[in-house]
């Protein structure tokens, strides 16, 4: 796609992929085997500028867009899943906040942008995943504050944020219309965050249960319009979903070159691997899986950059995407054959840390619950 790309979003990308090559991909077993946020390769990113990739200059950002962030983020996931997950926390949150904060808010962009201030996202709860007008965390206004109470599972950096962008309903009778936005320090009296999760995959990323125990905040730390968190956070979806598809579509491009670099070298029945058709087919798929996988992400970014609406096409890129990466990760596997099991391989670490995408975000059952729904009202 290098003739479609301008020399900015080329530049971009091939620094990317040098941070990759050099620094993230050996450094992603020992993330993976210790289980602790990496934090020098997180400040890398940042003095790349690499969170502000998407940003406007005059946000401080790079002034490029989705197209050149979901081909950073291939890059980074090429040489880490989880790598690629941290890059993913800052980068849409710089957008979130210079999109729907005020300036009290802004003035955290150029922290996040550095990498000296940490944010997570609180939004799923213990009981409530997909459907999030379910939530039951509460923001009560008492004067000229918000009193918050309630769990957030699975809030990736939990355990390091300095400040967590909370989904909480000010109106509960009013269901996803009752749902705000408030910015929470998590120095506050009140905020208890859990012990790590112990994941499958997608080590280093620093997850927990954060608990809210009555935690009273400024009002002027909501974000947005009160009642209207639902909508920016369905907007903010499909942004997130390019990028999670780009995150699939990286460690599916790594798990195909490690295949295919396996199968030259191991050799049964007198010749390599790779020369035996069962194994091309294989080979073959993946290859044509990713090739797709890439088109359907790079359209969906465009339509994207040029302000249209996309619920349809992010949901078709993240459920293409993340299917297809979790099938082809799981052949290179078997392409490997019992190395393939052995942590020694990379593959092995791929096939964990993929499973992850095919959930979050939107899991890819309720993708196809939002295809159904767009084609519905298109063809109807």
């Amino acid at each position: 796609m290098d003739q479609f790309m301008t020399d900015e979003q080329r530049m971009v990308r091939d620094t990317a992929r040098r941070l990759s090559e050099d620094v993230i991909a050996p450094a992603a077993a020992r993330i993976d085997r210790q289980d602790a946020f990496p934090r020098d390769i997180y400040m890398a990113l940042a003095e790349l500028g690499l969170f502000g990739v998407a940003l406007p200059e005059e946000a401080g950002g790079a002034g490029l867009n989705a197209q050149t962030a979901c081909l950073v983020m291939e890059e980074i996931a090429r040489g880490s899943g989880a790598v690629g997950n941290a890059f993913a926390i800052p980068v849409e949150a710089v957008l979130f906040l210079n999109h729907h904060g005020s300036e009290q808010h802004k003035a955290l962009i150029p922290g996040l942008l550095d990498g000296s201030v940490i944010s997570a996202t609180a939004v799923t709860e213990p009981d409530c995943g997909s459907d999030v007008a379910a939530m039951t965390t509460t923001a009560r206004r008492d004067g000229d504050d918000y009193v918050i109470s309630g769990s957030k599972a699975w809030v990736t950096f939990g355990q390091i944020a300095d400040v967590v962008i909370v989904f909480a309903k000010t109106d509960p009778a009013a269901g996803a219309k009752g749902i705000s936005c408030i910015l929470v320090e998590t120095d506050r009296d009140g905020v208890y965050r859990g012990k790590s999760e112990e994941l499958l995959g997608m080590h280093g990323l620093a997850e927990c249960v954060i608990t809210f125990d009555s935690v009273r905040v400024p009002a002027g730390n909501l974000i947005g319009p009160e009642g209207g968190a639902f909508k920016m956070a369905m907007e903010n979806f499909n942004f997130s979903r390019l990028m999670m598809s780009s995150m699939a579509l990286g460690m599916a491009q790594a798990g195909m070159e490690d295949a295919i670099a396996y199968a030259h070298d191991r050799k049964q029945f007198g010749k390599p691997i790779f020369e035996h058709q069962a194994i091309q087919f294989m080979i073959a798929d993946m290859a044509k899986d990713i090739a797709a996988a890439r088109l359907l992400i790079q359209h969906a970014a465009r339509l994207y950059d040029a302000g249209q609406p996309i619920a349809l096409e992010a949901a078709q890129a993240k459920l293409f995407t993340t299917d297809m990466a979790q099938v082809h990760i799981s052949n290179a596997l078997q392409i490997h054959g019992g190395n393939g099991y052995s942590q020694e391989y990379r593959v092995e670490r791929l096939f964990r840390d993929v499973r992850l995408s095919q959930i979050y975000e939107g899991t890819n059952q309720i993708q196809r619950m939002i295809i159904a729904r767009q084609v519905g009202k298109k063809y109807a």
